[in-house]
């Protein structure tokens, strides 16, 4: 079997670390890495919901995702008059994935803001940015716990993301950016601790794939996703760690 260009097996992820409490004032704080790629990832807890929502006795889980100027290998502008279209859609896609494993009914009528910084980028920052934040919601719901403020958590699975894609016409799990950029095939897929699916984006370059295809790369991804449920529940179920590697 040819190894990947960085080494690696078609179905192994790269090095995976999650730290948390990696900032001091947010309710929950987590680094994650997926090799070179590195978020921040904070859940804030505001006790109020938005408009649509007061009155109803429900909460919601909202994200916000956005770059840093170096996070790149040549300078990129802040976006100071907003996120862009990509940014947009990344934030709308975590918090979607959040909201599918949060009770909102067992959380009040509070909001968790949920902040996705890039701070380095090497591919697969928005699946980085998903399972990084499952923690942070995880930890921001555990301090409510903890203080009275929630007769128990509101979370009710697990859940983490992964791309896979086709380079050079094999199957592979966690594109960097070097496969990324000259996949045939590129595909993101969110899953719960269950395997259940909350999304699936994928995009085929000139050649369409056939569905045999998408089952296999489907599969793949079910299996990094479950490496990453296993670290995620490892990370939260400890005492006294901070620092988690896969």
């Amino acid at each position: 079997m040819i190894p990947r260009h960085d080494g690696r097996r078609p179905d192994q992820l790269r090095d995976v670390t999650i730290i948390r409490d990696y900032l001091r004032h947010p309710e929950g704080s987590v680094l994650v890495a997926f090799g070179h790629t590195k978020v921040i990832c904070t859940a804030t807890v505001e006790d109020k919901v938005p408009p649509f929502l007061k009155g109803r006795g429900q909460g919601w889980v909202t994200a916000e995702y956005g770059m840093l100027p170096r996070s790149t290998n040549t300078r990129m502008s802040r976006e100071r008059s907003g996120p862009s279209g990509r940014s947009q859609e990344i934030q709308r896609l975590v918090g979607r994935s959040l909201r599918a494993v949060v009770e909102m009914a067992k959380l009040g009528e509070r909001t968790i803001w949920v902040d996705c910084d890039v701070i380095q980028a090497d591919g697969g920052t928005r699946t980085a940015a998903i399972t990084g934040a499952f923690v942070a919601v995880a930890d921001a719901v555990g301090t409510l716990v903890k203080s009275g403020a929630l007769a128990g958590s509101p979370v009710r699975d697990c859940v983490a993301a992964i791309s896979v894609g086709m380079v050079g016409a094999r199957p592979v799990l966690d594109l960097d950016y070097v496969e990324d950029s000259t996949a045939e095939v590129d595909m993101n897929v969110v899953m719960t601790g269950t395997g259940a699916f909350v999304e699936v984006q994928g995009t085929a370059e000139q050649t369409p794939f056939a569905k045999e295809r998408l089952d296999e790369l489907l599969a793949l991804a079910g299996t990094g996703i479950g490496q990453l449920v296993a670290l995620q529940r490892r990370a939260l179920e400890a005492r006294g760690e901070s620092t988690f590697v896969l």
